[in-house]
């Protein structure tokens, strides 16, 4: 009897230790958030709930973020979130380009030194927070790694940034956050 319960427990050891890998191993995929390119990764996971703090009802300050394994040869990156569950169609939140490619994060409420800022929906040359007017919106924070810098003034809008960059895009992601008031 003893040797069974023994074979008992170490099956139930090895069953929770099986478990246990394949839960982290999902929430390091759902938390890096690649589309054939770098990884990504922010306070909020992948399709899941943006905190109050980062929306209009809150501090209204951008979320941090964290880049891992830029590609060879990215010469700047590329920001733009914006909402296309929005009524009026796609709203442009931020709009940050040319940041270093060394650069490995955004710090919460701040642009990264040397970026140039756009124009965003709310027309500020800033970030402006998840504010949906009704129901849960889901935000795009997309992410172009480019082989270029782009000769681009502050005022432009998502439109010019887009043009720019076709032809230049070497990788790219999305991580997408839900917000609801």
């Amino acid at each position: 009897m003893k040797k069974y319960l023994k074979i008992i427990i170490v099956l139930f050891l090895i069953l929770a230790s099986i478990t246990f890998y394949i839960l982290s191993v999902k929430y390091q995929t759902s938390n890096s958030h690649s589309n054939n390119m770098f990884n990504i990764s922010s306070v909020f996971l992948n399709n899941a709930q943006i905190s109050d703090k980062y929306g209009c009802h809150g501090e209204n300050v951008n979320p941090p973020f964290e880049f891992h394994d830029t590609p060879k040869g990215t010469k700047s990156l590329v920001l733009i979130v914006d909402d296309p569950d929005a009524p009026d169609g796609d709203w442009v939140h931020w709009l940050i380009f040319n940041i270093d490619p060394q650069t490995i994060s955004i710090s919460e409420n701040s642009v990264p030194i040397g970026a140039t800022v756009g124009i965003n929906s709310f027309g500020k040359n800033s970030y402006g927070g998840p504010c949906p007017p009704n129901g849960t919106h889901n935000y795009n924070f997309k992410f172009y790694a480019i082989d270029t810098t782009l000769n681009l003034a502050s005022g432009v809008k998502k439109s010019d940034v887009l043009s720019a960059i076709k032809g230049h895009i070497i990788a790219q992601t999305i991580l997408i956050g839900k917000y609801n008031h």
